[in-house]
């Protein structure tokens, strides 16, 4: 093959189509568990995370409320992922052995957020949230009706493998997707006078985005490292239930979504979706909540 401007063109477009195809066969668990938030600069900051308002009976002035001065920041960060391919396969029109490369890029650039989402998940026990505590924690301060502050827990202690339940239906959830750039396109040096094609015979080819994840809402989330049996995910579930928001206000919190590890998938599935327990009684979790198993839970 002449390696010529229209020739490059149109491998790129095909290498393109690749790329695009890849990308667009991934069903992103992302955009399920966290709330996409489009960026506008470097750092975006969320101060309204200390409050979830509610409407009430409007007797007397309104009650405003009001924006905490602090809060919970996530700075964005730049992720790329760059192959070259050799001009002599151009010349000897070998350059579609390449075009499956590419598929697998569009596969990795959409899975990127989930991959960051669930390296997230891994600290949340130790990483702090909005209110300054770790995001599963026993003491989440709030307050109560008599304006005292008490201590929420949304975890379960333990030393196994950690699995989580979620609550996604709302549409704040209990994590942010914070996108600066997609990372959806596919950008190529292919001319004859590119640098890297003069000095190296080589094509490059690649992707890059800006964008970070981050906790959202920890009343919408209950972490546990107990053993995942039937008893400790119902006792989880009706904790989550019974969170209440500042003023004893009920929050209204329904879990949809259990999120396991490889050693808990058995486990999961057992609490889900079979119809009976051991004893051939009448599994009354099953259907409770969405099974999400992913090997990046750890």
């Amino acid at each position: 093959m002449l390696v010529t401007h229209g020739n490059l063109e149109g491998i790129f477009d095909g290498f393109n189509m690749a790329f695009n195809e890849g990308f667009g066969t991934v069903q992103s668990l992302h955009q399920t568990l966290a709330t996409k938030v489009n960026s506008s600069w470097a750092t975006e900051t969320y101060a309204w995370m200390d409050q979830i308002p509610d409407f009430r009976e409007w007797i007397g002035p309104r009650l405003i409320h009001q924006i905490s001065a602090s809060g919970y920041t996530i700075k964005n960060r730049d992720f790329e992922q760059t192959i070259s391919v050799p001009r002599n396969d151009f010349e000897d029109d070998r350059y579609g052995v390449y075009a499956p490369l590419f598929t697998q890029m569009g596969q990795s650039a959409a899975q990127l957020p989930d991959k960051l989402l669930f390296e997230l998940l891994s600290t949340a026990f130790a990483a702090e949230c909005y209110d300054g505590q770790s995001f599963f924690d026993t003491d989440h301060p709030v307050k109560g009706r008599d304006g005292e502050e008490t201590s929420v827990s949304n975890m379960q202690a333990g030393a196994g493998e950690p699995w989580f339940l979620l609550d996604t239906s709302r549409f704040i959830k209990p994590f942010i997707y914070q996108e600066r750039r997609s990372f959806g396109q596919l950008v190529a040096k292919n001319q004859p006078q590119d640098d890297n094609v003069f000095n190296n015979k080589e094509f490059i080819y690649g992707s890059d985005g800006r964008g970070n994840v981050g906790f959202g809402l920890w009343q919408l989330a209950f972490g546990s490292k107990a053993d995942l049996t039937q008893d400790n995910y119902e006792a989880a579930r009706a904790a989550m239930m019974k969170v209440n928001g500042d003023q004893g206000r009920p929050l209204g919190i329904t879990p949809t979504v259990l999120v396991v590890g490889p050693d808990n998938d058995r486990k999961g599935r057992k609490i889900l979706k079979a119809a009976t327990g051991a004893n051939g009684a009448t599994n009354e979790s099953a259907g409770s909540a969405e099974l999400i198993v992913s090997p990046l839970v750890r």
